[in-house]
């Protein structure tokens, strides 16, 4: 359990492809625009990288390793073109408005790099964790992005009625994504950074600490 866990979160937070790894930026800033883009392109992605995980996972055994990454590529051009045409047949207006990045999801890096550095060295289970906790880190990224974005660019939100009358336009337009994009990649680096110094003290503190009351004023004061 405690391993599931470790995988989810190191997706989700400690090791999110787009906020702290920093790939898959180009669906990231160009799906943004509105919210509903952005929870379609998260759903497609995250689809898409948890089943190639999957696949690559059960067939990792008789994989030839000279020629595994373009196996790799072929399986997630197969699950690209299904959530692709089940995109087309029943949100057609999500299609158009995603218009190619859907296509493009086999490029995306984040599900190479998934499946050469987890789905082809562990179990099926542990791959699709991998799938649901990177696929979910990307989801919750682009969705705050787009959020963010639709709420500054156009004053609303999963296109609810407007919450003021003269939104700043730039946020829905590249320079707005890269702006927006910019202030919330630093903040969630500045969390990580404390978080990360709050664990190094709480680590080297000696063991007559543990239960000590004024142990979190201790760590304040270090940090």
């Amino acid at each position: 359990m405690k391993k599931i866990l470790d995988i989810l979160v190191r997706g989700i937070l400690k090791e999110n492809p787009v906020l702290i790894m920093m790939i898959g930026l180009c669906p990231f800033l160009a799906c943004s625009t509105t919210a509903r883009d952005a929870v379609g392109m998260g759903i497609a992605a995250t689809f898409v990288l948890t089943c190639s995980n999957v696949l690559i996972s059960l067939i990792r055994k008789i994989i030839p390793h000279n020629i595994r990454i373009p196996i790799f590529i072929v399986v997630i051009a197969t699950f690209t073109t299904i959530v692709d045409y089940l995109i087309k047949a029943y949100f057609p207006l999500l299609s158009e408005s995603l218009g190619v990045f859907i296509p493009l999801i086999v490029v995306n890096c984040i599900i190479l790099a998934r499946a050469e550095a987890f789905a082809s060295k562990n179990n099926v289970f542990y791959s699709f964790v991998d799938g649901i906790g990177m696929g979910g880190g990307f989801f919750l990224a682009i969705v705050i992005l787009g959020i963010i974005r639709e709420f500054l660019g156009s004053g609303s939100i999963f296109g609810s009625k407007e919450f003021f009358s003269t939104p700043a336009v730039i946020m829905i337009l590249p320079p707005g994504g890269f702006l927006v994009a910019g202030v919330v990649i630093t903040i969630t680096k500045y969390i990580e950074n404390k978080l990360k110094k709050t664990s190094k003290i709480i680590s080297n503190l000696p063991s007559a600490c543990e239960k000590c009351i004024l142990k979190s004023k201790c760590i304040e004061e270090k940090l």
